[in-house]
């Protein structure tokens, strides 16, 4: 039984998750009874092949699903049987996503693009201004607000992005295969971005199939036919000469 005092550290708790599609006749059993709790403040990448189950987990965690069964607590407040609103809140307060494709609008703003949460949410104008500067300045766009996506590059882009799902102050900053779009060079520049949040406090999940992506995490998660088959912390440090700047491309 968990305690009070991990209930509180743990910002995550999974308790036998189940996930089954119903494929005409066929069952797929997506999850089978993964369990898994995540403190405040970490830094977790999430591996799997296709077909691992590591997709369907991360929209367990980004409430964007609901189990078959199970127990999905985030920040101790039981989610897995809330409605559709108080999911889509819940959702809204607590996690930003940031996804391999960028899903920015072509003729709008860094600012405005940003902004957009904020404007769901009931924010007042300047208020919203005020919030995407400063999540802007964070990733190190300060000087680029006014710049549509067609004015900045690949990993400006992600960046944006990144700035988007910060706005709100989420618990959780959970990426899906963000480095996906981009070269190797500005893949990593992103990457020092996510070491940085980390050292921050932000607790940061991301799922990805690239072991290097993986190796800048704190702890490696790995499934494999819907269960936990591995769940390792990871010390391991970037060698002198690996790790590029964040500087602006």
């Amino acid at each position: 039984m968990t305690n009070d005092k991990e209930q509180m550290t743990n910002i995550i708790q999974i308790t036998d998750m189940t996930k089954i599609y119903q494929m005409g006749e066929m069952q797929v059993h997506a999850l089978r009874g993964v369990s898994l709790d995540i403190e405040k403040g970490e830094y977790v990448a999430i591996m799997g092949a296709s077909g691992s189950g590591k997709s369907t987990l991360m929209n367990m965690i980004g409430l964007l699903d609901r189990p078959t069964g199970g127990s999905y607590k985030i920040r101790g407040k039981e989610a897995s049987q809330l409605g559709k609103s108080k999911l889509a809140d819940l959702r809204n307060q607590e996690i930003g996503f940031v996804f391999q494709q960028f899903n920015l609008l072509a003729r709008v703003s860094a600012r405005r693009q940003v902004e957009l949460p904020l404007f769901y949410a009931g924010t007042s104008r300047r208020k919203g201004r005020q919030m995407a500067d400063e999540a802007l300045a964070l990733v190190g766009l300060a000087d680029r607000a006014s710049h549509r996506p067609d004015e900045l590059s690949g990993g400006q882009q992600q960046r944006v992005a990144i700035a988007r799902a910060l706005v709100n102050h989420p618990s959780i900053l959970l990426a899906d295969e963000p480095t996906g779009a981009l070269d190797s060079k500005t893949g990593a520049e992103v990457m020092n971005l996510f070491d940085d949040l980390h050292s921050q406090g932000i607790t940061v999940i991301m799922v990805t199939h690239d072991p290097l992506v993986a190796r800048r995490a704190k702890r490696v998660i790995t499934l494999s036919d819907g269960e936990i088959k591995a769940d390792e912390k990871n010390g391991h440090k970037l060698a002198s000469g690996q790790h590029y700047g964040i500087g602006r491309q």
